[in-house]
C-alpha cells in the first residue's frame, strides 16, 4: 500500500511539472504568467496602453520594432481597435529597412497598412509641422547598437525637438543596448565636429539604452519634450543582447549580427579612410582590407600587440559594392574572443594606425571638406586624433588624452540610468 501511494504521488508531481512546462512553453510566455523579460513595447501593450488608447499615434520605427514573437509594432497597432495609428516615420534605411546607407527614402504609402510614411533621413531629418498634423502622440521604437555614430538616436532627438515645438507628447519604447550597459569608451564628441553621425557630446561607446539617451538628451541638451520612457522589465546592465530571449533583427543592412555590433564602435572608424570596412561582404565591419594590404603582415602585426579580448585572422575578400567593389582585397577579420575584455574603440584605432604606418604611400583618410574636417573626424568626434596618428603618436597616448572628458561624461550619465 505504501509503495502504491508513493508511485501515485510521484505521478502527480510529474504531471504538475509537465503542466507548468507546457504553460510556460520554455520562454516565460505562458498564459497568465509574467514574462521574465519584457521589451518596452510589450510593457506598453500589457500595462501602459492608456498612453496611446483613443489617441492618434505617429510611430517612428523600422524592422527592429517587433515584440519577442517578431510581430511588427506597426501591424500590432494598426490592427488594434483601441489605437488609431495614423502615420509612420522612417529613419535611415526606411520603415521596412529596404534602403542602403545614405540612400534617401521619399514619402510613400505603406503597402501593407495604407498609412503615409514620412522620411526622417536626407532632406527632412526633423519632422515638419505638416508631418505631425494628424497625430496626438509621437512614439519611437527602434533598436540601437550602442555607438555614437549610429544615426537612429539623432532621428529620435530631432523628433523630440519637433514634438516639443508642436506640443505633442513623446514616448520612447526602450530596448536593450546590444553591447551591454556597463562599458563606456572613447572620446566625447567636440561640438565643433557635430553632424548626423555625432550630434551630441557623448562618447563613441556610450553604454546606454535609447530610453536613457532620450532622458539625457532631453535634460542635458535642453530639448524639453514631454517625454515618457516605457522601461523594459528584466533587463540588467551587464546583459548583452544574447543574454535575453530576443532574436537579432538587423537594425540596418550592414548590421547583420550581434558580432557586427560588438566590433562596430571601432571598426567603423575605417569608414573615414580609403580602406574597405567590409561593406559588400557577408561580414561588414568584421572584415577590413584593401588591395594594397598584405594580409599576413597586417594580422601578424596586430596580433603582436596582444590587444585584450581579440585576435586577428589574415583574410581576403572581394566587396560586391562600396569601396574596392569587385577588387580582391586583403586584410584581417576581427574575432572577439572575450567580449568583456575587448575594447572596440582602441582596437579600431590600432587597426587604423597600423595600416597608416605600414602603407604610407597607399593609405588615405577621407578628404577634408571646406572647413578642414574629414569624415574620419566626424566619426571620431574631433580632429586631433587624426593629427596624432599622422604624427606617429601611439594609441595609448591618444586614448589617455580623452580620459578626463570621458570621466566627466560617466558622472553625468549616472543621473539617467534607468536600470
Amino acid at each position: 500500500m505504501k509503495k502504491w501511494f508513493m508511485a501515485f504521488l510521484t505521478m502527480i508531481l510529474v504531471l504538475s511539472s509537465l503542466t507548468v512546462v507546457l504553460a510556460d512553453n520554455g520562454n516565460g510566455k505562458g498564459k497568465g504568467k509574467k514574462k521574465k523579460f519584457e521589451l518596452g513595447v510589450e510593457v506598453l501593450l500589457d500595462d501602459k496602453k492608456d498612453l496611446i488608447e483613443g489617441k492618434r499615434v505617429g510611430l517612428i520605427t523600422n524592422p527592429t520594432g517587433v515584440d519577442q514573437d517578431l510581430n511588427s509594432i506597426v501591424d500590432i497597432l494598426h490592427n488594434d481597435p483601441d489605437v488609431e495609428l495614423t502615420a509612420l516615420y522612417g529613419p535611415e534605411h526606411g520603415v521596412r529597412g529596404s534602403a542602403q546607407a545614405g540612400e534617401y527614402v521619399e514619402y510613400y504609402i505603406d503597402e501593407k497598412t495604407g498609412l503615409p510614411v514620412y522620411s526622417l533621413y536626407g532632406k527632412t531629418k526633423k519632422p515638419t509641422p505638416e508631418m505631425l498634423e494628424n497625430i496626438d502622440v509621437l512614439m519611437f521604437d527602434i533598436q540601437d547598437v550602442g555607438t555614437r555614430f549610429y544615426t537612429y538616436i539623432y532621428t529620435m532627438a530631432y523628433a523630440m525637438e519637433a514634438a516639443k515645438e508642436n506640443n505633442i507628447p513623446f514616448i520612447v519604447l526602450d530596448r536593450p543596448n546590444p553591447q551591454g550597459g556597463t562599458k563606456v569608451e572613447g572620446p566625447v564628441l567636440d561640438m565643433k565636429y557635430s553632424s548626423f553621425v555625432g550630434n551630441y557630446p557623448i562618447p563613441l561607446r556610450h553604454g546606454m539604452t535609447v530610453g536613457e539617451l532620450a532622458e539625457l538628451f532631453n535634460e542635458e541638451f535642453e530639448i524639453g519634450a514631454d517625454l515618457t520612457v516605457v522601461k523594459m522589465n528584466g533587463w540588467k546592465r551587464d546583459m548583452y543582447y544574447d543574454d535575453t530571449n530576443l532574436q537579432f533583427v538587423m537594425p540596418s543592412p550592414n548590421m547583420p549580427t550581434l558580432d557586427t555590433a560588438l566590433v562596430y564602435p571601432g571598426a567603423a572608424l575605417i569608414e573615414g579612410t580609403n580602406v574597405s570596412e567590409g561593406r559588400g561582404t557577408t561580414k561588414p565591419f568584421e572584415l577590413i582590407g584593401a588591395p594594397f594590404i598584405n594580409a599576413d603582415d597586417l594580422a601578424e602585426h596586430l596580433n603582436s600587440l596582444h590587444l585584450p579580448g581579440v585576435t586577428f585572422r589574415a583574410a581576403s575578400f572581394t566587396p560586391s559594392f562600396s569601396k574596392h567593389a569587385g577588387q580582391l582585397s586583403h586584410g584581417i577579420q576581427i574575432h572577439v574572443t572575450h567580449r568583456n575584455a575587448f575594447k572596440p574603440v582602441e582596437t579600431g584605432l590600432h587597426i587604423v594606425k597600423a595600416i597608416h604606418d605600414m602603407y604610407p604611400e597607399d593609405f588615405q583618410f577621407r578628404a577634408e571638406n571646406s572647413a578642414g574636417i574629414s569624415f574620419f573626424d566626424n566619426l571620431m568626434g574631433n580632429g586631433w586624433v587624426r593629427e596624432a596618428i599622422e604624427e606617429g603618436k601611439p594609441v595609448e597616448e591618444i586614448s589617455s588624452k580623452w580620459q578626463k572628458e570621458l570621466k566627466q561624461f560617466k558622472k553625468t550619465r549616472e543621473d539617467y540610468l534607468l536600470y
